[in-house]
């Protein structure tokens, strides 16, 4: 399925700002802000200004960098994930030690290494996005479990059944619809006006899960 995508999965990438690929660094180097994550559902899209009601149920005006691009989520599989393969993972902590992915993002080839570490992330509370390269994946009765490796160091992840695996693939401001899902990784100014280069769009029927 991945294969599938590789061309237009690199075309989409390539184009991304480092902080769309999880890393926290990246905002250092461009900051205007303070980082910050919006997902949620377009209300309106002006051309300029991405107005968006969050899963917080507020409604935000992002402005929109020149230059700025969208790209949507495209369905991939768990076992589309290889050894030596480049992932984002987001993941929690479980009761029996280890962690239980929440959503993987694969990524291509040529990005290996970006954005490399593991952080705090806000999909959920205490989760993690890591940003690692495949060391093996095992199948076992609950689904899959990765062992990633990343500057040195190595983490375990259970990969569930049903655990949401995508991709990015292209996407226009023609996607941009109201009630469309989205991710944006933006900066917040301190006068609470939100920028962004980036909008991951869901597309049929994929959400960015990220």
């Amino acid at each position: 399925m991945l294969r599938k995508f590789a061309p237009a999965l690199f075309a989409a990438m390539v184009s991304l700002p480092l902080s769309a690929a999880f890393g926290p660094s990246a905002f250092a180097q461009n900051a205007v802000g303070d980082p910050i994550r919006v997902r949620g559902a377009i209300v309106d899209f002006s051309g300029q200004v991405l107005k968006v009601k969050t899963r917080e149920g507020q409604t935000v005006d992002i402005g929109l960098a020149p230059g700025w691009t969208v790209s949507s989520v495209a369905r991939a599989s768990v076992g589309d994930i290889k050894p030596g393969d480049y992932v984002g993972v987001a993941s929690l902590p479980e009761k029996n030690g280890g962690d239980g992915a929440l959503e993987v993002l694969i990524f291509p080839a040529a990005l290996k290494g970006l954005g490399e570490g593991s952080y705090g992330w806000d999909l959920k509370p205490n989760s993690t996005m890591t940003n690692a390269t495949v060391a093996d994946a095992v199948k076992d009765v609950n689904g899959r479990s990765l062992t990633v490796s990343y500057h040195g160091k190595e983490k375990k992840i259970a990969i569930p059944d049903g655990t949401p695996v995508v991709t990015l693939a292209p996407a226009t401001q023609a996607d941009l619809k109201p009630d469309a899902v989205v991710f944006v990784q933006g900066q917040k100014a301190q006068d609470g006006a939100i920028a962004a280069q980036r909008v991951v769009v869901g597309s049929n029927g994929v959400v960015p899960p990220m």
